[in-house]
């Protein structure tokens, strides 16, 4: 499996020759020296995804989608060895690693298959002798620039639509998580994507985005990341005026009502917001549950975390794994320490954990004062927070009371209610009695500061077209 940055027709190192060590969260130990590179390799790598487009645009969207469907069966084949990667420079668990990889291949098929049914519309003129069509056209070199967290499925997201549209493109992956992006382009490569359409690049962050955001070729950049960047992109790109694709922070809320199975709630909903060691932008943050359920409620998933098994990613019984980095650990440590100063009570966790690596106990608070650290702010980290309320009303207040939009969840079991809260909610993609609301056949993208643009679905693939539209005068 490929070490090395895909640009052009081949693996290379980076034009300085610098290299920067790849580190086990788990362990705090190197595993990999990679190659580290900067601005010049990004442009070198944009030379070669404008070479490429012109002949990767005029392929048919059949011929385009016959190459993803293959890079998607080598994804399934291949999904173990790749996994074992990607567990070591994330952290995350090896069945959530495997998990990762096993869901790869239908955002490439879903990609394909929408991009062939693309298609366009005629429009009936009020003017005789004209004829008015509307058609669709690939939009040109595409940036892609990724965050750590799931480096699999935030590359492929992005990727497999512009791709299936005929873009051509160039990731930058993160600095912690770059052999996730090399495996997923040696797939690509195997499955016969031809040079200079896939390209792979690692290096510094910001010379390299620089790169995208001054070169007019590149005609969208797609960002996976914090909002703080997304505001810094969103100023860039004004001088070239180069559109965005911004999935930033989330801060979910989780709404409970008392007509659902409490207990079962809590168990299922420790797990999905414990899922990457809380390292999900669309995990559940904020549990917001009604005052006469919540002391069971806030019980049962006290019991629930000290079932979770901390540990590293290759040992079996590993449930939660360690944070990215130190920055990340010592940042909810902070967040967790100023809640429970404001007056928070922990009753579960709530300290570092383990002799080496970068671990956080999974950490239940409650009596969580409003404005506390851990309801403002994205946690990112394996830190549950429970508040109560008492009217739907409020549970709303509670919810909508922040600057994020990006996903929200119900559980109740009266669907007057569901449906009255569900859409009262300011959040881009809301989960209905579900902790997982994301497929590749839908939409995935938020309001407010959470972002803009979608991807996945047919919506992701409308991301990567220009709209062009025909006017025939003087027929017939």
């Amino acid at each position: 499996m490929p070490d090395q940055m895909r640009i052009g027709g081949a693996w290379v190192g980076a034009r300085s020759g610098g290299t920067r060590p790849l580190v086990d969260p788990g362990t705090e130990q190197v595993v990999a020296e990679l190659p580290f590179g900067d601005a010049e390799d990004a442009r070198d790598a944009l030379d070669a995804a404008a070479e490429a487009f012109p002949a990767w645009s005029r392929k048919t969207a059949y011929q385009r989608g016959a190459v993803l469907e293959r890079a998607a069966d080598l994804i399934a084949e291949r999904a173990d060895a790749y996994a074992r990667r990607t567990a070591e420079e994330s952290g995350k668990p090896l069945a959530q690693a495997r998990g990762e990889w096993a869901g790869a291949p239908s955002y490439l098929r879903t990609a394909a298959e929408e991009a062939r049914r693309l298609g366009g519309r005629w429009i009936p003129s009020r003017v005789p002798g004209r004829r008015i069509d509307v058609s669709y056209a690939p939009m040109g070199v595409i940036g892609v620039i990724t965050a750590w967290n799931f480096p699999v499925y935030n590359v492929n997201r992005a990727s497999s639509s512009a791709l299936a549209a005929g873009c051509t493109v160039v990731v930058r992956p993160s600095e912690y998580t770059p052999r996730s992006a090399f495996d997923y382009a040696e797939a690509l490569v195997d499955a016969g994507v031809p040079a200079g359409v896939f390209n792979v690049i690692h290096g510094d962050p910001a010379s390299m985005a620089q790169a995208m955001l001054d070169d007019p070729r590149c005609r969208k950049l797609s960002f996976t990341g914090s909002t703080r960047v997304g505001k810094l992109l969103m100023d860039g790109a004004s001088r070239t005026v180069k559109r965005l694709g911004l999935e930033l922070g989330g801060n979910a809320p989780v709404l409970v009502f008392p007509d659902v199975d409490v207990e079962a709630v809590a168990r299922t909903g420790v797990i999905a917001r414990l899922r990457n060691a809380g390292q999900v932008c669309i995990s559940p943050q904020r549990f917001v549950v009604h005052a006469s359920v919540v002391e069971r409620f806030t019980t049962a998933a006290a019991a629930a975390m000290q079932r979770e098994v901390v540990g590293h990613a290759f040992e079996p019984a590993s449930t939660v794994g360690p944070l990215i980095n130190p920055i990340q650990r010592d940042r909810v440590e902070r967040i967790v320490e100023a809640s429970v100063a404001a007056g928070a009570r922990v009753r579960a966790g709530g300290a570092r954990c383990g002799d080496r690596g970068y671990f956080y106990a999974p950490t239940l608070l409650d009596q969580v004062p409003a404005g506390a650290p851990v309801l403002t702010e994205e946690i990112f980290g394996p830190v549950l927070p429970v508040v109560p309320f008492e009217t739907e009303a409020e549970a709303l207040a509670i919810a909508n009371d922040t600057e994020y939009g990006l996903a929200a969840f119900v559980f109740t079991n009266d669907l007057n209610r569901a449906l009255r809260v569900s859409e009262a909610l300011e959040f881009g993609m809301v989960g209905v009695n579900e902790w997982y609301p994301v497929t590749a056949e839908a939409p995935f993208g938020g309001m407010k500061q959470s972002g803009m643009g979608r991807e996945s679905g047919v919506e992701g693939v409308h991301e990567y077209v220009e709209a062009r539209t025909r006017y025939f005068g003087g027929v017939g």
